[in-house]
């Protein structure tokens, strides 16, 4: 792999974080019920989710997955439902208003459940396990790279997925006090809702 493969693969890389999708949905959901800790929490699972399915990818481990039907529907399926309860739950949240019964709950709302979102719905998505196998063959040379070339490919897509990640949440503290304001939250809230929820429809009618 040359560098000039490499800084292909960065410019491809780069506009593939940019799309918003599910794990930028999980995050605004985050950042905006827990804060900057509940944002850097849910980034951190996300990000551990990306880190396991690149690293399968490289090791071989996620052909394998791609090709035991069984394993893969049920990953496949798991993920269609966890986006959709997400989402239902952003809905619901929109639907009542009731944000200051929502703060108290999200304000006991434990570390370990805003990494959990985060890990669940990114290692429940099989489109990222699908863009790691699709993608990264396209920069390696049979016969010549090595799996800490595979490894180099998939790592950078959690590091700059990550970065984007943070600067994405760094955008929402700077503006929080305008999107803590009832209608503009249940406006946010009605948005990452349906998005989440499209997302999930999305992934249940692909063939």
């Amino acid at each position: 792999m040359t560098w000039s493969s490499y800084g292909t693969y960065l410019i491809f890389v780069v506009l593939v974080v940019l799309a918003p999708g599910p794990d930028t949905m999980v995050t605004l959901k985050n950042a905006l019920a827990g804060g900057t800790r509940g944002g850097l929490l849910a980034i951190f699972g996300i990000g551990v989710g990306n880190l396991v399915q690149g690293t399968a990818v490289a090791l071989g481990l996620g052909t394998l997955i791609v090709r035991s039907q069984p394993v893969f529907f049920a990953l496949r399926w798991a993920g269609v439902l966890y986006l959709c309860y997400l989402g239902f739950q952003a809905l619901r949240g929109a639907w009542r208003g009731n944000y200051h019964k929502l703060d108290e709950f999200a304000s006991r709302a434990t570390g370990f459940r805003r990494w959990r979102e985060g890990f669940l719905s990114n290692i429940t998505n099989p489109k990222v396990l699908a863009l790691y196998l699709s993608v990264l063959p396209q920069f390696l040379e049979p016969g010549r790279s090595t799996p800490g070339d595979a490894l180099l490919l998939a790592y950078t897509v959690v590091v700059l997925g990550t970065v984007w990640l943070l600067v994405l949440m760094a955008l929402v503290h700077r503006v929080r006090v305008w999107l803590q304001r009832r209608r503009v939250r249940r406006s946010l809230d009605a948005v990452t809702g349906t998005a989440l929820i499209g997302f999930g429809v999305a992934l249940a009618t692909e063939g």
